[in-house]
This record gives C-alpha cells, structure tokens and sequence, in this order.
C-alpha cells in the first residue's frame, strides 16, 4: 500500500508550498524559514514558520511522513487488533496566529494513514478538515468560511457537508469549559468509503479549499483599527487554544506518541498569550459577544 503513501505525499509537499507561499505574498513583510528534519525510528519532515510578519505574529506550516512500529496508543484506540502493529503516516498540518485581534486564528490539517500487522488485514485512511477561531466574530466571514466548506463538499454527497461540519463542531469542543474553540468547519478521520481515489480527490479538495476559505477573511479585517483592549482579550482567548491542543488534540497526542519531533508538534501554539483567573467579560461588550458564538450553529 505505500504506493498510496507516495501519491498522498506528492500532493501534500506541493500543498505545503503553495500555501507558504499564498500566505508569504499575504502577509507582505516576512518569509517562512524551513527546518527539515529526520525522524530516527523512520521518517521525516519540513517545519515551515513564519514569524513577526506584516500580517502573522507566527504562522506554521509542517509536512511530515514518518514510518515505524508499533502503533501509538491514540492509533489504536478504536482499532485494537492492530495493536502492535506499523504503520506510514503523512500530512500537512497548519496553525496561524495573526496580530490584529479582528482576524481570526485558523487551522487546517490533511492526513493519509495506513497500517498494517501480521494476521491481520492491512488498513488505510483519510483525514482532516479546517477550523477557524474569531475573538471578535463577523457574521458575513463565518457565513463565508462556512459556504466555502460546503460547497467543497456538495461534489462527495449531498450529506457530507452536515456530516463533517458537525464532527468539526463535536471534536473541537472544550469540555470542562463548556464552549466550542471556534465557529467550527469541517473535520472528518477514518474516511476510506468510496475508494482511494475518491478520498484523495476530497483531500485536495479541502487542502486547496482551505485558502479559499480564509484568504478572503484576512483581506476583510487586516486593517481594522484595535487597541491594548483587543489585543489582551485576543491574548486571554488564545489560552483557551492551548487547552484545547495539550489536553484533546489527537494530532498532538499522536506526534508525542510516536516519537514526533516536538518542536514542530507543538508549533500549533501561540508565541504570546496570557492567563487570567476568573476572567468575565463586561456585560454586553464585543468581548462578551463571542460567547454567542462558541456554540454549534447552522451557518449556511
């Protein structure tokens, strides 16, 4: 099956270029720098960040394609029989942190995986999406985000769409805070129905629909006036990010897991953000107005 990897991997390294390379003419001002890195149990990747741009305080895009055995934990949790088991995984995975409070942060991922083990029938699968997290929301980009997303989907099922917006709004949800981390998008995993063809077709599609999606956003809202008030609300909010990536996120957990590099893991994190205890936003203040957000609801 790695024949498969390798027409996975193809696509991806070239997704990661033109994505750095849409956000590099986006931003105006700074460039990504690379670190390419080997895995020792098998594998390796290209961390891209770009950082104190003209639009990003960090942007990070990483390909990777690592290989090995056994499986991690967080692999194998709904598939026990392969337990023991190796596996080939590779994706593109992208976090992006903008300065002004007014754009939202954002992340899209796209994946291939397949394993495989003695006795047992050898598996593959897709997955991914595109997620996006306003601290000062705008119906008009949320409605944009979203038509983007389905659309993309219409093609595959007229189901699709409301099947993956809602895994989205389920999966990117903050338990002990009792809110959603943003206005959701698409997430899907496990998804080999139709064949490989097909879910390669999807993948592109939500990898190259993904710039369709914020590109237009960030044009909107890049030059908005805001001040310390902003700033520090968009600091506080972006603390609830980092729960959400050290205590749920599967993609990090995996990456630790199987031996990842943690640099280029932990990436997804925001350069600057803050804590504070006990913090309520004043009643009926733009700060307060997010929480109307953080909450499934049908957008398109």
């Amino acid at each position: 099956m790695s024949e498969q990897a390798n027409l996975a991997e193809s696509f991806l390294r070239g997704l990661q270029d033109r994505i750095c390379a849409a956000i590099e003419a986006i931003d105006g001002k700074a460039t990504f720098e690379e670190d390419a890195w080997t895995r020792p149990a098998g594998g390796g990747g290209r961390t891209r960040v770009l950082r104190e741009g003209g639009v990003f305080e960090q942007a990070g895009v990483n390909f990777s394609r690592v290989s090995g055995s056994p499986l991690p934990p967080s692999a194998t949790a709904h598939r026990p029989d392969l337990v023991g088991g190796s596996f080939i995984a590779t994706g593109v995975s992208l976090v992006l942190h903008p300065r002004n409070p007014y754009i939202p942060t954002t992340h899209a991922n796209v994946r291939y995986f397949e394993a495989s083990k003695e006795g047992v029938e050898p598996v593959w699968w897709f997955g991914g999406g595109f997620d996006l997290t306003p601290y000062y929301p705008f119906d008009d980009d949320v409605r944009h985000w979203h038509t983007v997303a389905r659309d993309l989907c219409q093609p595959y099922g007229d189901d699709v769409y409301d099947r993956y917006k809602r895994w989205c709004d389920e999966y990117f949800y903050l338990k002990h805070r009792g809110e959603t981390r943003g206005v959701g998008g698409l997430f899907y995993d496990d998804q080999n129905e139709g064949g490989f063809d097909r879910c390669l077709n999807f993948m592109r599609d939500v990898g190259e629909g993904f710039l369709d999606a914020y590109l237009p956003i960030v044009e909107r809202r890049r030059d908005t006036p805001y001040g310390e008030r902003e700033r520090e609300f968009q600091l506080y909010r972006r603390g609830r990010y980092v729960e959400f990536n050290l205590v749920y996120d599967r993609g990090t957990l995996f990456g630790l897991q199987s031996g990842g590099r943690t640099e280029s893991i932990l990436m997804s994190l925001p350069p600057r953000v803050r804590f504070e205890y006990g913090f309520t936003p004043e009643a009926d203040s733009p700060e307060a107005r997010l929480a109307e957000y953080l909450k499934p609801r049908d957008w398109v």
